[in-house]
Order: structure tokens, then C-alpha cells, then sequence
């Protein structure tokens, strides 16, 4: 009987052990440009599913590249140098942040790619279809447009999103031939003031153009300032990626040339990347790679009806 006990007490100590849940204590998140709203909800939502899991002394290094690759690949290095035991990667660079991935994966991190793809490894990949929000938006176009007319399209730097919201734009295009793409490449970096200052260049280029493709609302907002400037807004309309408080807010105003955006899910795609990495940490493993988040097509019409208002936040967050 007492042999038998002591199995039994042994097997459950056992257990315990194995199932012990590990101290959660550095999460970290590096982005794209922390200058852009969205990626400042990612980096609050980064913040808060770290101290929801761990509770509030988990510490949290956030960090903006500012678009540059070789900022990040220091940023994942300094991560790993202060622990970090996950880390939220928002790459500048799909292909080119492979090595830094790697020395992370090399050094035990966790490594979740949200928003953007990133090679070298990573664990898990929480995405919206970007394919899916480039196509909607280039079809609103057509639409609007009824398969005829000039366009110009605003592109973003070299990482997944952008290169699949391209893709749907493209494929779109190829379906109406009477769709006359006059720029495509023209890179503003998903910035307001670049891309004003290539839009301005667009008007002067050409004289006739009847919409703009822009890769995010940003550069949506930067694109309808200079056609306002230039006095041709009664000629021209804009359709963007994100469905940010921003461009709901301009929307809004009088006089506004933003027609549509596809709506993204930036709070969830960032706190589900830290619930994901806690598991994998745990040792469950997800099935699946990657999780592609579905985007919705907003119009100004959604917006001024109330029926659209930004992006979702939940309420005990806000």
C-alpha cells in the first residue's frame, strides 16, 4: 500500500512539473515605423496581452525601425541581449530580416511575425490577407470607374503586405483592359508627407487621372492633401488599406475624396501574437502556420452612416 501511494504522489509530482506553466517576464515588439497609428495599436495591444498573461511586472520593449532594416536587425539583437522570450516582429523587410530571425531562434526566442511575413524561421505568422485588401479596394475602382479610365498606384516597401496588396491590385487591373495604369511604382513608405510630395509629382506628370491606389491610409491621406492643393479633387478619388481612426476622420470632412479602405484588425493581429508565443513558450505547438485575418471594405458611406467608426478595440481597453 505504501509503494503504491508513493507511485501515485511521485507521478503526480511529476505531472505538476511537466505542466508548469513558464514565468513569463520580457516580450518584446519591433515594427515598422511607430510614427504610423497602426503600428502604435500594435505596440499597445503588444503591451497588453503581455501583462494580461504575465501580469504587471512583465516587461515590454517596444521599438520603432523607421523602415530601416539594419535598425531592427540591432533592435532584435539588443531583444535577445535583455531576454526577451518573444518577440513581435513587424518586418521592414520580408526577406532581408531572415538572419536577425535566425540569431533570434538560434538564442531560444519566440518569434511571431504579425502584420507582415518574415523568413529565417519564425514560429508563427498572424497576417491580415493583404491580397485580399489590395484586391477589394482596386475593384472598388473599377467598379466606380465602370472599367474605364486612368489610374496610379502609391506602393510601400518591400515586405509581404505591401507586395500582396500590389498583387491584388494587379490582378484586378488585368480584368479591364480599358484600365489604364499610368504609375505603379512610385514608393511612399506608407507615409502621410512622402506621399503627398509623390503626389504632387503624379499631377504634374499627368493630366489626366481618374483614381489612386495607395498601399495604406496614410498614404491615402498624403495623396488626396496634394490633389486638394492642386485643385483637381472634382476630378479624382483615392481608396486606401487600414480603416484607421484617421482616415474615418478625414471621411468625415466636407469636401472628402477618400472614397474606400480595407479595414484590418491591427489590436487583434498583435495581442493574439503574444497569446500565441505564450503557447509555443508552453510547448503547444500550433497546427497551423499562419493565421490569415480577413479585412472588409469600408466605404465613406459605411463611415458617415455610423456603420463604420475604426478599428476594433476591446471595450475593457479602450
Amino acid at each position: 500500500m505504501k509503494k503504491g501511494l508513493l507511485v501515485v504522489i511521485l507521478t503526480a509530482l511529476f505531472s505538476l512539473v511537466a505542466f508548469s506553466e513558464v514565468e513569463l517576464k520580457t516580450v518584446a515588439f519591433t515594427c515598422q515605423d511607430l510614427g504610423n497609428p497602426f503600428f502604435k495599436l500594435m505596440g499597445d495591444a503588444v503591451t497588453q496581452a503581455a501583462k494580461d498573461i504575465g501580469g504587471e511586472n512583465v516587461r515590454v520593449l517596444v521599438a520603432s525601425a523607421d523602415n530601416d532594416l539594419n535598425k531592427q536587425f540591432t533592435q532584435i539583437d539588443d531583444f535577445i541581449i535583455a531576454g526577451a522570450q518573444i518577440i513581435v516582429l513587424n518586418a521592414a523587410d520580408s526577406a532581408g530580416i531572415a538572419p536577425a530571425v535566425r540569431r533570434a531562434k538560434e538564442a531560444g526566442v519566440i518569434v511571431i511575425a504579425s502584420d507582415v511575413s518574415a523568413e529565417g524561421g519564425v514560429n508563427y505568422t498572424l497576417t491580415s490577407n493583404n491580397y485580399q485588401a489590395g484586391y477589394i479596394v482596386a475593384e472598388y475602382i473599377a467598379e466606380k470607374l465602370e472599367g474605364k479610365g486612368n489610374v496610379v498606384a502609391i506602393i510601400g516597401d518591400p515586405v509581404s503586405a505591401s507586395l500582396d496588396r500590389k498583387k491584388g491590385f494587379d490582378d484586378v487591373m488585368s480584368k479591364y483592359p480599358d484600365l489604364n495604369v499610368l504609375s505603379d511604382s512610385q514608393n511612399g513608405k506608407g507615409r502621410r508627407e512622402l506621399s503627398m510630395i509623390l503626389m504632387s509629382d503624379l499631377l504634374t506628370a499627368f493630366p489626366h487621372i481618374d483614381a489612386v491606389w495607395a498601399v495604406n491610409d496614410p498614404t491615402a491621406i498624403g495623396a488626396e492633401l496634394a490633389i486638394k492643393q492642386s485643385g483637381r479633387a472634382n476630378e479624382i478619388f483615392v481608396v486606401g488599406v487600414d480603416g484607421s481612426p484617421e482616415v474615418v476622420a478625414a471621411m468625415k470632412e466636407g469636401g472628402s475624396i477618400i472614397e474606400a479602405t480595407a479595414a484590418q484588425d491591427p489590436w487583434y493581429m498583435a495581442y493574439h501574437a503574444v497569446e500565441v508565443g505564450w503557447q509555443i513558450l508552453n510547448g503547444n505547438i500550433p497546427e497551423e502556420k499562419i493565421e490569415l485575418v480577413p479585412v472588409q471594405l469600408v466605404t465613406k458611406e459605411d463611415v458617415l452612416s455610423g456603420k463604420y467608426t475604426g478599428w476594433p478595440v476591446p471595450e475593457q481597453y479602450k
